[in-house]
């Protein structure tokens, strides 16, 4: 790998965690591609993994969640939340790591407390009437951004429990929902490839609309906004991951590699340098956004990787 890149990462400072359909989750020396560690996650798929602010990796699978400690060599789940009829499809964290939020496939959205380990404790929960793809918390920590498989985006108020709703598409399911960091834009994607986009303004944000990007030929997967806020990825069916000027929403680079299949999930670097890719031939993928390369391949998982997530602190 070139320099510049390991420099980028950090060396073992960071923590790359992946997840998918052979019920393990890898942890990995991000410049090196090294599997660190192995931690199992029986009985079920991985739909979505979120490393939480005092190192825990939070694991969405069919009827639960499981916490696992990266600053520790155990293997197991430290707690597990349980008490969910179906798929829990998105799992995020509070800023400071107080409490986690999820949506599934019970249709709802809910508010855990990940310190009453353990005796976890759902805290909220917000109900729709189609199962829930996706969940996402504004930085302002005062909505949450609820996507559903009929097309509508809920927009919970936490403070007051009231909720507006969003129809970008009619009978197109909501796939992902991404905000950017500043608050100032979020994103959508659904299953037939679009992806649209708001301006977020006013105390409580509201959205505007800004974008509707025609963003693949297939179901797009998901969506995120870099951490510098000037560009968006979107990943899809198709075989690729797709990256948006934020400034003009033009394209501004197409990840794609022969054998790449679906790709399931994707994340930035800090420094919006490089992204990481998960895909159906169970891969994950290590990309020079500025020069369009494929810089490092992680290698180990038996089947498609469905979720990943990263984080550029020590673990």
């Amino acid at each position: 790998m070139a320099g510049d890149t390991t420099a980028s990462l950090g060396g073992s400072q960071v923590a790359l965690v992946t997840g998918g359909y052979d019920h393990t989750i890898k942890l990995w020396q991000a410049h090196s591609g090294v599997c660190l560690r192995t931690m199992q996650h029986p009985d079920s798929q991985v739909n979505s993994l979120e490393i939480s602010p005092t190192s825990m990796v939070a694991a969405a699978g069919f009827q639960h969640i499981r916490l696992y400690d990266l600053s520790s060599a155990n293997p197991d789940p430290v707690t597990t939340f349980e008490d969910i009829s179906k798929n829990v499809s998105r799992v995020g964290f509070q800023k400071n790591g107080t409490w986690m939020y999820t949506g599934g496939e019970d249709c709802t959205a809910r508010i855990w407390d990940p310190r009453a380990a353990p005796r976890t404790r759902c805290q909220k929960i917000f109900q729709v009437q189609a199962p829930v793809n996706a969940v996402m918390l504004h930085p302002d920590q005062s909505q949450i951004m609820v996507g559903d498989q009929s097309g509508i985006i809920h927009i919970w108020d936490l403070k007051t429990d009231q909720n507006e709703q969003l129809i970008p598409e009619a009978e197109a399911s909501i796939q992902d929902i991404a905000i950017d960091p500043a608050g100032k834009m979020m994103a959508a994607v659904n299953n037939k490839g679009n992806c649209y986009v708001w301006s977020l303004s006013g105390q409580p944000p509201h959205p505007v609309p800004k974008k509707h990007i025609t963003a693949h030929s297939k179901y797009a997967l998901r969506c995120k906004f870099s951490p510098d806020s000037t560009m968006l990825v979107t990943t899809s069916g198709d075989c690729s991951a797709k990256i948006w000027r934020t400034s003009d929403w033009a394209l501004l680079r197409e990840l794609r590699r022969d054998t790449q299949r679906w790709v399931w999930d994707a994340a930035f670097t800090l420094d919006s340098r490089f992204l990481f890719t998960g895909s159906s031939d169970s891969y994950a993928r290590l990309w020079n956004i500025e020069r369009g390369t494929l810089e490092r391949e992680y290698c180990g998982h038996q089947k498609a990787i469905t979720a990943l997530a990263f984080k550029d602190q020590p673990v």
